[in-house]
């Protein structure tokens, strides 16, 4: 009896320490380890418990079903399994935390990612017939605020028509669709007119999950060459060897 009343301390003790080694590491309580053996060494986390983070508190996300994890997590390691360890290095990602019905200021995202942390939070519920491609939306936001200098938006912004302004924020617009457009006229989505930094995600986001409907879509549209042009190029910078 003694025997396993020490195994269930050890347990317990073991679970705690790993706990508070996660929240020191990347200030994220309730989380505990999905999967940490893959070839490009990212970190896998998941809520245990629902948490709240922010200066102000106003980023939340609730814990999910083990069946939702399993299946998620699958799509979610394919994907990021296209950056090696190296890239990942350089742009400063190792944790991935998942989770569901993530929000800021209560307006629901699909993830929130963190440089200076390390860390991208997903919603594994988040919109399934984009999730994929909405991956590396997300992840381009972590490249983008680590080599803000190679993309820069006012450069950025004069490869659109003379005509067209960006809104001052994503939020400050209901420009929020994710459908392809048919006829693209320099963007991807309608999300894409919301602001610089998330039509160079959707671009990105494009190239890499969708290298057909680029293709197509770039020999006729010059507004969308040159902007498929302008992110490859400066990706390259960061990373030669990079496989797009």
């Amino acid at each position: 009896m003694n025997l396993i009343r020490l195994i269930i301390l050890y347990l317990f003790i073991s679970s705690q320490v790993q706990a508070n080694t996660i929240y020191n590491l990347i200030k994220i309580p309730n989380l505990e380890i999905y999967e940490i053996n893959n070839s490009n060494k990212l970190r896998y986390l998941y809520a245990k418990q629902p948490f709240t983070i922010g200066v102000d508190n106003n980023i939340n996300c609730y814990n999910s079903e083990k069946k939702d994890l399993d299946q998620k997590y699958k799509i979610i390691q394919r994907n990021l399994n296209k950056y090696n360890q190296q890239f990942l290095k350089k742009i400063n990602l190792k944790y991935i935390v998942l989770c569901q019905n993530l929000s800021i200021s209560g307006i629901l995202t699909a993830g929130i990612p963190d440089h200076k942390m390390k860390t991208l939070i997903i919603d594994i519920k988040f919109n399934s017939e984009h999730f994929e491609r909405v991956i590396h939306h997300e992840v381009f936001h972590i490249i983008n605020d680590g080599y803000k200098n190679y993309f820069d938006k006012n450069e950025w912004s004069k490869l659109n028509d003379v005509n067209f302004q960006y809104a001052a924020c994503s939020t400050c617009t209901d420009k929020t669709g994710l459908y392809v457009y048919k006829e693209f006229n320099g963007f991807f989505t309608e999300y894409s007119k919301s602001t610089a930094s998330e039509d160079m995600a959707e671009v990105y986001s494009h190239i890499i999950s969708d290298k057909n409907i680029v293709e197509f879509k770039t020999n006729n549209d010059p507004i969308l060459r040159k902007k498929v042009e302008f992110i490859k190029k400066n990706i390259l910078k960061i990373d030669k060897n990079f496989k797009f």
